[in-house]
Parts: structure tokens; C-alpha cells; sequence
């Protein structure tokens, strides 16, 4: 069996993940897969000076989860937020 590569494998993650009901995630794992998802998919991993202009409580919690993986490679974000979504889905079942 060939192994999917890890675009293809975080693609299929993502679209797993549209398909759990956010309110039904404790809010420190929400903001845990949105910190890997955001890592993964940034192109630059710096705070904007817009974004710090609209700079609210649920943004600073959001910048501040982003920011605790900041060492994180894009890859190792992509396969944490596959890791993360596969046992979500999987304990679903």
C-alpha cells in the first residue's frame, strides 16, 4: 500500500474536521487545532500589525495558542493536526 503524502493527509483531515461540530470540542482543543491548523497554512507566522489592531480577547487566546507552537516546523504542525483530528473523528464512532 503506497502512504499518502502529507498535503493529501492534511487535506483529508481538514475536511474531516468540518464535519465535527466545533461546540462540541472542550475550547483548549479548539484552540490547539486551530494553532496546528494556522501554523500549517500560514504563509508568514507573524502577527500582523492589522490583526494586533483588532486585537480582542478571543484573538489574544487564539495568538497566544499559535504562538506556543511557534517552534513547530509546517510539517510537524500538519501531521499534529492530523494526528489531533484522526482521534477526535475516531473516538466519534
Amino acid at each position: 500500500m503506497v502512504e499518502k503524502d502529507l498535503d493529501t493527509r492534511f487535506q483529508e483531515a481538514v475536511e474531516i474536521a468540518e464535519t465535527i461540530p466545533q461546540a462540541s470540542l472542550p475550547q483548549d482543543v479548539q484552540l490547539r487545532l486551530y494553532a496546528y491548523y494556522k501554523h500549517a497554512t500560514s504563509e508568514n507566522n507573524i502577527v500582523s500589525s492589522n490583526q494586533m489592531l483588532n486585537f480582542d480577547l478571543r484573538n489574544a487566546f487564539k495568538t497566544n495558542a499559535w504562538m506556543q507552537i511557534s517552534h513547530l516546523s509546517i510539517n510537524e504542525a500538519k501531521e499534529l493536526y492530523i494526528k489531533n483530528i484522526l482521534e477526535i473523528h475516531n473516538s466519534r464512532k
